[in-house]
């Protein structure tokens, strides 16, 4: 069964674009112009990933991302369209649960290519071992839940298979490169920086609980999970 994707954008001539792409591609499409017209489909349909456009009059796309992520809605995958383009934009963005982001202007091959990419990470979760845990955490794949102390804590998608990937292979030092290869797939056009920026955000998430140190930066190399001297 193809997947379902929801196109969110207050400009028809985008909309119609990408679908027209999409259904090409054999994808099963629905769209909406705004949040409140895409609340209801997401309501009544089975969405896989929706395509949020940024800047919508009312609901904002980030704001809207923020609301479906406190939701609930962590097997939903979200890519931003934005024309923004610095550092805090997209910290933002990854912040409030996006999996990952495109600008705008953008040509549909590289649209399709990440869209498939995060949902080939979200079907990924599946073929995981069930639960790993160290220190105080412990990340249960087939409910898609990580508790820390007992108390569940919620990660986009990406961050989840982020700290996954980390936490089951500890004190083993990862490049960027190789993060974005197990993670985010060898196929996927992701930006470096990108990486630091989910680290970032892992840290953050992980800090009221005193498990961000052990997440590790190895200047110059990379990034390894560790509980040593935590």
């Amino acid at each position: 069964m193809s997947a379902h994707i929801l196109i969110v954008d207050d400009e028809a001539a985008i909309r119609d674009m990408v679908r027209m792409a999409l259904e090409i591609e054999g994808f099963e499409v629905s769209d909406a112009s705004n949040a409140h017209q895409a609340v209801k489909i997401l309501e009544q349909s089975d969405i896989d990933l929706i395509l949020l456009d940024w800047m919508m009059p009312g609901v904002s796309g980030i704001d809207f991302a923020s609301r479906i992520r406190r939701e609930g809605n962590h097997h939903v995958g979200i890519i931003m369209v934005t024309a923004k383009d610095n550092e805090s934009d997209l910290i933002r963005g990854l912040d409030v649960g996006a999996d990952d982001y495109i600008k705008k202007p953008f040509s549909t091959k590289e649209l399709i290519s990440r869209m498939k990419a995060v949902l080939r990470r979200l079907s990924d979760k599946a073929s995981l071992s069930d639960v790993v845990s160290a220190g105080k955490i412990s990340i249960d794949t087939t409910q898609h839940r990580v508790l820390i102390d007992s108390k569940s804590v919620d990660f986009s998608p990406t961050e989840f298979r982020l700290l996954h990937f980390l936490l089951s292979h500890p004190d083993r030092v990862f490049a960027r490169d190789q993060l974005l290869d197990n993670v985010w797939g060898d196929q996927v056009y992701v930006e470096d920086r990108t990486v630091d920026v989910h680290i970032r955000r892992l840290r953050k998430v992980l800090e009221p609980y005193q498990c961000d140190t052990y997440i590790d930066t190895v200047r110059g190399v990379g990034y390894r999970f560790s509980l040593q001297d935590s």
